[in-house]
């Protein structure tokens, strides 16, 4: 896989997982990737260029590896649309040892399980995050996702276009907590409302 386009999606907050998933299979949702457990590592420079740059660097693995390069959300947008480069590695820890080699530490780990599917011309990933679900759909424009949207009967005005470690890096800060990684152990016990995430439940 080699892909150099554009990624335009949209996040929306679920508080029942389960009922959305139903809905999308009676729509006629296509399941293309069963559920798989995701870790990934986000590599900076030591003075976070990317960071501020608002720029990606990410190894991921499931059950392949594959390398990933955003550029910054083009502003102004309905969705998040960012220019994305990714394609597979085929030694995980090989690929952190060159980003490691060329400069680039981790910065952040997070985890997450994800399914996928296939309605019509969308993607639409369901994501269980440590701090809660989401549904991340995916299209080739804004008018194609808000249509899915509107369809699986997600409130279009709750949508997000942060990422997850955008989300995670204001809970942190609205929380005041410590926690280094958005990881599944980081959360145990760990209770979360949509206040903390200043979102709101498209459901």
């Amino acid at each position: 896989m080699n892909t150099n386009q554009q990624e335009i999606e949209v996040k929306f907050y679920l508080r029942d997982r389960a009922a959305f998933e139903r809905r999308l299979v009676e729509m006629g949702g296509q399941l293309t990737s069963p559920r798989v457990f995701e870790s990934n590592l986000r590599f900076d420079s030591a003075d976070g260029s990317l960071m501020r740059a608002r720029q990606v660097l990410r190894l991921r693995r499931d059950e392949r590896a594959r390398l990933t390069f955003k550029g910054p959300a083009r502003a102004g947008e309905e969705v998040s649309v960012r220019r994305e480069i990714e394609f597979e590695v085929s030694d995980f820890a090989a690929a952190r040892d060159l980003l490691e080699a060329l400069g680039y530490q981790v910065t952040v780990m997070y985890e997450k399980f994800r399914t996928t599917y296939r309605l019509q011309q969308v993607e639409i990933m369901i994501d269980e995050m440590p701090f809660g679900d989401f549904a991340e759909i995916e299209g080739a424009d804004a008018q194609q996702v808000r249509a899915a949207a509107d369809r699986l009967g997600l409130r279009w005005e709750t949508r997000s276009q942060e990422s997850y470690l955008a989300l995670f890096d204001d809970f942190r800060a609205r929380r005041a907590l410590q926690m280094a990684h958005l990881s599944f152990e980081s959360f145990r016990g760990v209770q979360v409302n949509p206040a903390d995430l200043n979102l709101q439940f498209a459901d």
